[in-house]
């Protein structure tokens, strides 16, 4: 066992003074939070994964964040109001916030940060997120200078921001770690070694201690944060662990106090023996394949929907995921009050059909037994999407398609798509940002650094325009976003397999780790006894 992981107890030995007994020192309270993967980078402008999103959760506090359940509280911003046509915010920013180095966090730190997301010399991934914003696209694209963008400070504790049209989902989306203000002063300062333990400068309830690739992220508590006389936890450790099984065996030893994904081949078992410690339900996701739409053959439409109608959903579900996944068949997931997923056509046939038609176009196309189309899947480590490509590779065996497999650790899985790497198909998964369809769909217009499919639709990508010009009319807005979907399934832009439900184990000496449709749970509102 590492040293970080033992909770370090000051002295606890009694002292008789004045014929009074002194009380024991208070032992440091430390949660160990396992990780099925490490963070990439804590530069909250340069990720795009959940697991950066939990250790910037902790680091970094946003205009608004989400408490223990996922609902919206005040964060940098202890108030605002919005204009009447729905396109103005005006934030007011309380006294107390201040960065970690004790420097009061301003308006114009925020004004900063914004510039930097949309600024294409950053290469942020999630610049197209912030899209709404006026002005955001085009400083994204290099036709308009960061100063034109859509945010001003009307003084130190003031933010305007301004949209080009209503979003309903604004402020959700500003809980983002990509909405999160970033130091000016010690990125101007230190460069590229900002981000470095020590020297990182955030605000929120924890600082970065230590980082030891592959073994953990320290985090100690911020005494600066604005809240943190109830932050009841002192030091966070995340501890970064791809191999689930050995996970569980870290869990049932005391050196993991959760862990954010089971190895669901064993869910039966671990149930058992683990009782309601196992924490399964479901949650804003969808499990989906990218198919590298701009690369012969796979720029072939019908090619790519012969593909996703052969594989087996319902296998998939059931017996690689143990019914801990739901069939997929929508980039959507259900779940979002008021707006229907568009599923694929096929959705209500027979797998038997699916796979007799799915025969039929390969056959046309060329391919069969006798001349069999070479596919490789890429997905990153883990026993449950390693279980779920070879499953994919036996279904896929009989109409002709060989399948290759090639597996890398998440890091560099996720890096290889994001650079826009050569390969085939690749293994992803989309996790809610914000409970509105548009983040499952905005990831695949051609701007968004997470379009891994490199899929260029010019009809998409009207329907996604016009969806965002009806924000101040939700039902219209959601009635265009259900003509995008439709386009991007019935074009498979992506190849959508399984709707997520969260797979957490947490023992029951967590308080405050509560489970929600967003799987988010701030370590500032968990304690431990």
């Amino acid at each position: 066992m590492h040293k970080f992981l033992r909770a370090t107890m000051l002295a606890t030995s009694l002292v008789v003074a004045g014929g009074a007994f002194m009380t024991p020192a208070i032992a440091e309270v430390i949660y160990n939070r396992g990780s099925a993967a490490e963070p990439e980078t804590v530069d909250p402008h340069k990720t795009s994964t959940v697991y950066e999103a939990h250790v910037l959760r902790d680091l970094f506090e946003g205009l608004v964040m989400q408490d223990a359940k996922a609902e919206l509280i005040p964060g940098v911003a202890e108030s605002w109001t919005v204009s009447d046509d729905g396109k103005t915010y005006t934030f007011k920013l309380r006294e107390n916030a201040t960065w970690s180095d004790g420097s009061p966090v301003t308006a114009e730190d925020f004004v900063y940060s914004f510039r930097r997301l949309e600024d294409p010399a950053t290469g942020a991934e999630y610049a197209s997120m912030l899209y709404p914003i006026a002005n955001a696209e085009e400083v994204n694209s290099g036709k308009a200078k960061p100063e034109d963008l859509g945010v001003k400070a009307v003084d130190a504790r003031t933010l305007e921001v301004t949209l080009k049209a209503p979003t309903p989902y604004f402020l959700e989306m500003l809980t983002h770690q990509a909405a999160y203000p970033v130091n000016k002063a010690a990125i101007d300062s230190m460069g590229a070694d900002w981000i470095k333990p020590g020297k990182l400068v955030s605000n929120g309830a924890f600082t970065l201690a230590e980082w030891v690739p592959n073994d953990h992220i320290k985090m100690v508590k911020n005494p600066k944060f604005h809240d943190a006389a109830n932050v009841k936890i002192d030091v966070v450790n995340f501890i970064p662990t791809e191999d689930r099984s050995s996970a569980m065996k870290r869990f049932e030893a005391g050196e993991l106090d959760s862990y954010d994904d089971l190895p669901t081949e064993q869910l039966t078992d671990l149930k058992a023996k683990f009782g309601d410690q196992i924490r399964v339900a479901p949650y804003l996701g969808t499990y989906y394949y990218a198919i590298k739409t701009d690369k012969a053959p796979w720029d072939n439409v019908e090619l790519r929907n012969a593909v996703s109608m052969a594989i087996d959903r319902d296998f998939l579900a059931e017996k690689v995921w143990n019914n801990s996944m739901f069939p997929g068949y929508s980039m959507v997931p259900p779940g979002i009050q008021g707006y229907t997923s568009a599923a694929a056509t096929f959705a209500d046939k027979s797998q038997i059909d699916r796979e007799d038609e799915a025969k039929k176009i390969l056959e046309k196309l060329g391919y069969g037994p006798d001349k069999p189309l070479k596919m490789e899947i890429r997905y990153n480590t883990s026993e449950n999407h390693k279980n779920t490509a070879v499953a994919i590779q036996e279904q896929l065996k009989p109409l002709g398609i060989e399948i290759s497999l090639l597996n890398t650790d998440t890091k560099t899985h996720y890096a290889h798509l994001e650079q826009k790497g050569d390969y085939d198909v690749a293994r992803a998964g989309w996790i809610a940002d914000y409970q509105d369809p548009e983040t499952f769909l905005g990831i695949s217009v051609k701007a968004s650094g997470n379009n891994y499919s490199s899929y260029n639709s010019p009809k998409f990508e009207e329907a996604m325009a016009k969806a965002a010009a009806a924000g101040g009319n939700p039902e219209e807005r959601f009635k265009l976003l259900g003509e995008a979907e439709r386009i991007l399934v019935d074009e498979v832009g992506n190849i959508p397999l399984l709707h997520y439900s969260f797979h957490n184990i947490v023992s029951p000496k967590l308080v405050g780790f509560e489970d929600n449709v967003m799987d988010v749970h701030p370590s500032r509102f968990i304690s431990k006894s």
